[in-house]
């Protein structure tokens, strides 16, 4: 740990949390240009960078012709594609679909607008070509004399013959195909298992049982006894020669632990959420384990600081460095946020885990701001405007908090290559998803020939009932043209390495003109709500 020397750390926690509110829906421009300020390391630095990010790009691309897997989806149906916008659309759908006769309708619709036969060929990876005869429908189901006049576009009356009910099936094992690659496990036994031959090359894993907010008091009962489980396991599996950055965590979703958490509900929190961490905190302390709280919706955040300062203050966990959060760079308040989480480290003498994200929400909090007339945006409508403040919030953990360990979860190589050069010799690992980023982190994990970098795999458990709101977070967060994971397929390295900074500098303004605010509170019917608009990120 550092030497570096706090004020009081009491009064920066009051100013760190006034600085929290006054970022939230803070004049876009006005943030972006302070993040710009604070993210920038001088030519030499970007230079190396930049030297550093294209040799890792070039792995990236050499390793393309072996691709399988969510990386080869993301490329096949991404979110520039009428066929990805169609799979995106079914899967977020039938999440809320009532009933099969809804469904049917809804899968008779979707899937007869597109052409899935295009995805078809013997140049594609197996996993591609075997979620495209899924959404086809499997040959099973398709009379071969009429298998060409079908790709032809005869769709309407294969479906008319085989009935919804059929058709409904086929779609949701093809969901669950797509749920195969992206789930470790349908449960912690199972996981923990096909964890072990990464494990062995010298990766770490967080656990993270699937499943949204509680909607119920038995949901929420549910939920804490499968992170308990889950805590029971880990901690037996778990090397005993090995210090707890070493060993395998889990990840839990407050939201998970009460169907009321929502603000308004401080009082009721502290007497469900509150109690049920702290009893998986002090069971997590027991195995010398780490417990990641996830992030979630803007709106959830101040409650959710609440609730992380209690179990800071918690004296029966003064001796556990294991405890952590979650924070999302997307945020105009992460970079002030990181500075509360610092104090509040301080105040306790803790140290604290930090994983620092992109973010996962963006479409839902820009669509929620339109709807509801705030006055900005609590996230960053310019993607590049998010890496940069996610430089800016590594740069402050790095060189400003001495209580706080990094964790850095990107699949971006500039990213990648930008923390390397801040970080120099300071303890840190990046962490990256499971079943995406594995070409890259390949060239970082267990090599030879220099230092081997801490890599953790976030690995989601759970059944395909429990999947499709994390598979669509996941599509709709890397599979956008504006990600790197799908950009990697275009293959221009200049554009993969670029600095996020120079690219937002060349921008006539900081704010996209294309996302804009809503005049006010749209109450006056769909069209007005419509016209709101919803872009990805430029």
């Amino acid at each position: 740990m550092s030497h570096f020397v706090h004020p009081d750390p009491r009064a920066l926690i009051h100013a760190e949390r006034e600085a929290l509110a006054e970022a939230y829906r803070a004049d876009e421009a006005r943030v972006t240009q302070a993040m710009l300020d604070r993210a920038g390391l001088g030519e030499t630095a970007n230079r190396r960078i930049q030297e550093h990010a294209r040799s890792l790009v070039m792995g990236l691309i050499r390793a393309q012709k072996g691709q399988s897997g969510v990386d080869a989806l993301l490329h096949e149906y991404d979110l520039s594609s009428e066929e990805g916008i169609v799979l995106m659309c079914l899967a977020e759908a039938l999440l809320r679909v009532p009933d099969s006769y809804t469904a049917d309708k809804l899968i008779h619709d979707k899937l007869t607008a597109s052409r899935w036969e295009t995805h078809l060929g013997r140049d594609r990876p197996l996993f591609v070509n075997a979620a495209t005869w899924g959404l086809l429908l499997t040959e099973r189901i398709i009379d071969t004399r009429d298998r060409d006049r079908w790709l032809g576009g005869v769709l309407h009356r294969m479906v008319a013959r085989a009935g919804e009910p059929v058709i409904r099936t086929a779609v949701r094992r093809a969901m669950g195909l797509l749920g195969d690659t992206f789930v470790l496990g349908r449960d912690i036994d199972e996981a923990l298992k096909r964890a072990r031959p990464n494990e062995r090359k010298g990766y770490r894993y967080s656990y993270d049982m699937l499943g949204e907010a509680a909607r119920t008091d038995a949901d929420a009962t549910s939920y804490f006894e499968a992170y308990r489980n889950a805590i029971h396991q880990v901690g037996k599996a778990a090397d005993p020669k090995a210090g707890i950055r070493d060993r395998a965590g889990v990840s839990v979703k407050l939201s998970a632990l009460d169907p009321r958490y929502e603000p308004g509900q401080e009082e009721r929190v502290k007497g469900t959420v509150l109690p049920r961490l702290l009893e998986l905190c002090d069971l997590a302390r027991e195995y010398n384990i780490a417990l990641c709280v996830d992030a979630e919706e803007s709106w959830r955040l101040d409650l959710s600081l609440d609730v992380i300062q209690a179990v800071m203050a918690e004296p029966g966990l003064a001796d556990w460095e294991g405890f952590g959060l979650a924070i999302q760079a997307y945020q105009k308040r992460c970079y002030a946020l990181v500075g509360w989480l610092e104090a509040q480290a301080a105040k306790h003498n803790r140290t604290l885990m930090v994983r620092l994200v992109k973010g996962a929400y963006w479409d839902t909090e820009v669509k929620d701001t339109q709807v509801q007339g705030h006055t900005d945006y609590p996230v960053f409508t310019r993607k590049a405007a998010t890496d940069v403040s996610y430089l800016a919030c590594a740069r402050r953990m790095l060189n400003e908090c001495p209580h706080i360990y990094p964790q850095f979860a990107t699949h971006n190589a500039h990213t990648v290559a930008a923390v390397m050069e801040m970080a120099g010799q300071q303890a840190f690992e990046f962490q990256r998803l499971h079943g995406m980023g594995e070409a890259l982190y390949e060239q970082l994990v267990g090599r030879k020939g220099g230092p081997d970098i801490p890599c953790r795999i976030y690995a989601p458990v759970g059944s395909h009932e429990e999947l499709l709101a994390y598979l669509v977070r996941r599509l709709l967060e890397n599979g956008a043209n504006s990600s790197f994971v799908n950009r990697i397929h275009e293959g221009d390295v200049e554009a993969l390495i670029a600095d996020p900074a120079a690219s937002l500098r060349a921008r006539k303004t900081l704010r996209h003109p294309r996302i804009p605010l809503a005049p006010g509170p749209l109450r006056r019917g769909a069209t007005e709500q419509h016209r709101g608009g919803l872009l990805r990120p430029a």
